[in-house]
Parts: structure tokens; C-alpha cells; sequence
């Protein structure tokens, strides 16, 4: 992380003189990531998408900040069983959100992206709830994991701990990932009623009845050279949306 960027490790010396046109929240969880990763991984990769995106942005002129990282989430059913996954409601995290916007808004900002690394956040309705309390701030969210094709660079991407997040953390802390020896296949035992397996409805799966390791996605074919490749596909991206955020009007969002 850079000290210019990231205010966890910055200083009021660095930025008191500093103009920022975008905030940016990394927001994860901590729950297990089968055998192989840690409680932490949705957190710690999208801090470092976020911060390598502003990192890029910055090159164009842009300057970012981009604050700590959330790591809470919403948990599924078989979740909060294991020890040390924290749930976080979803009335919590709103008002995580709102007091984040209410200080940010009260220091002069008006645009805030939201990085999320968890698939169960979230935050449509807060957001919406937002643009009326505070109608002249911005805020856009983004799943870092969706932002471009994965099936571009992965043979079977996976959900939770597969074959991208797994990668993508060789590349980012290849430290923190144990051998793939030791990670589970990560097989996902289907719901019975195929309406809920085809996603035209939808239930919380109980984590522990559908998944043995904790993970859903094998990955056994994960590397750091497809983590690379697609975390720098997945900041170009982002950073070229950042840039255009950055020199759009919050009034001209729309084609007249």
C-alpha cells in the first residue's frame, strides 16, 4: 500500500494540502475460504484491487483515497457456525455506510465507490436510502469479482474460494496462500428443487449442508500468472471508470 493513497498508513502532514476527487471503500468479510486461504481474503483483495485501480487513476491525474477496509459481511445459514465468521446484519452495515457517508459529506466530498470482495453484501437499497438523505453525494458500488470475464482467464472461476479468488490472492500475498494440496475441491451440493438450482428463485444455501471445505469452486488449477492477469484486466477497468467518475458532474450523469 502507498501512503498517498491509503489512509490507514497516511499522515495529516501528506494530505492536509491534497485535493481528493473520489473516495473509495474496500468492503469484505471474515469467514473461512476452504482449507487454503484466509478468514480475510474477501477484505484483503478488495483492498488491493482498490488500491492498485486508484494507483492507475493516479497516472491520469486523478487522485484518490482510499479508506480501511470493512471486514464484516453478511453470513449464510451454516456460516455463523464456524468459529470466528462474523455476521454482520444488514441494519448494521447500513448504518456502517450512512455514518461513513455523513463524515465523508461533512468534509466537503460528494462521491464515494464501494469495492466489495463478498458475495453475500449487498447494498442496492442502502444506497438508494442515501441518494434521498444526502441527494448531492454519489455513491457507486462495485463487485470487484464481476467487473470483467472471468471465464476469459479461469478454467472454472468458482464462488468462494475457487479458482479466482485463489489466484487472485497467489498473486496479490502469494505468503498467506498454503499449498493447493491442502485445499478442498470445493464441490457444492445442489438444491432438489432445480427452480432454486437454475436461480429463477432464490434461498440462502446452508453453507455447511452444501459445502464439506467450506469453499464452492475447485482450485486445484489456480496461479499466480491468472491472478495477475486478471486482477490487471479487473483495475483497468475500474480505474478508467474512477477517471470518468472523477471529471463527471454528479447533475450531468445522464445524455441531455
Amino acid at each position: 500500500m502507498k501512503s498517498n493513497i491509503n489512509i490507514s498508513i497516511s499522515n495529516w502532514k501528506t494530505i492536509q494540502n491534497q485535493t481528493y476527487d473520489i473516495v473509495i471503500l474496500p468492503w469484505g468479510a471474515t469467514e473461512p475460504h476452504n482449507y487454503h486461504l484466509p478468514y480475510g481474503t474477501d477484505t484483503i483483495l478488495s483492498e488491493a484491487i482498490a488500491s492498485l485501480a486508484v494507483e492507475k487513476a493516479m497516472t491520469k491525474g486523478v487522485n484518490c483515497m482510499v479508506l480501511p477496509a470493512v471486514p464484516f459481511g453478511t453470513q449464510n445459514p451454516g456460516q455463523i457456525e464456524y468459529p470466528f465468521c462474523i455476521h454482520t446484519r444488514a441494519e448494521t452495515q447500513k448504518a456502517i455506510l450512512h455514518d461513513i457517508v455523513f463524515s465523508l459529506y461533512h468534509q466537503g466530498f460528494r462521491k464515494l465507490l464501494i469495492i466489495n470482495g463478498h458475495g453475500g453484501n449487498n447494498f442496492k437499497n442502502f444506497v438508494r436510502d442515501l441518494a434521498v438523505d444526502f441527494p448531492d453525494f454519489c455513491i457507486v458500488t462495485a463487485d470487484w469479482y464481476t467487473v470483467e470475464n472471468d471465464t476469459e482467464v479461469f478454467d472454472n472461476p468458482g464462488e468462494h474460494a475457487g479458482e479466482l479468488e485463489t489466484s487472485v490472492m497467489m498473486h496479490f500475498h502469494p505468503e498467506w496462500v498454503l499449498s493447493l494440496d491442502e485445499a478442498g475441491v470445493g464441490d457444492v451440493k445442489p438444491f432438489v428443487i432445480s427452480a432454486l438450482n437454475d436461480k429463477k428463485l432464490w434461498l440462502p444455501r446452508n453453507w455447511k449442508q452444501v459445502s464439506e471445505d467450506t469453499g464452492i469452486g475447485n482450485p486445484k488449477k489456480s496461479s499466480a500468472v491468472k491472478g495477475k492477469i486478471f486482477a490487471e484486466k479487473v483495475t483497468d477497468t475500474l480505474s478508467e471508470f474512477i477517471c470518468d467518475f472523477a471529471h463527471t458532474n454528479i447533475d450531468d450523469f445522464y445524455e441531455k
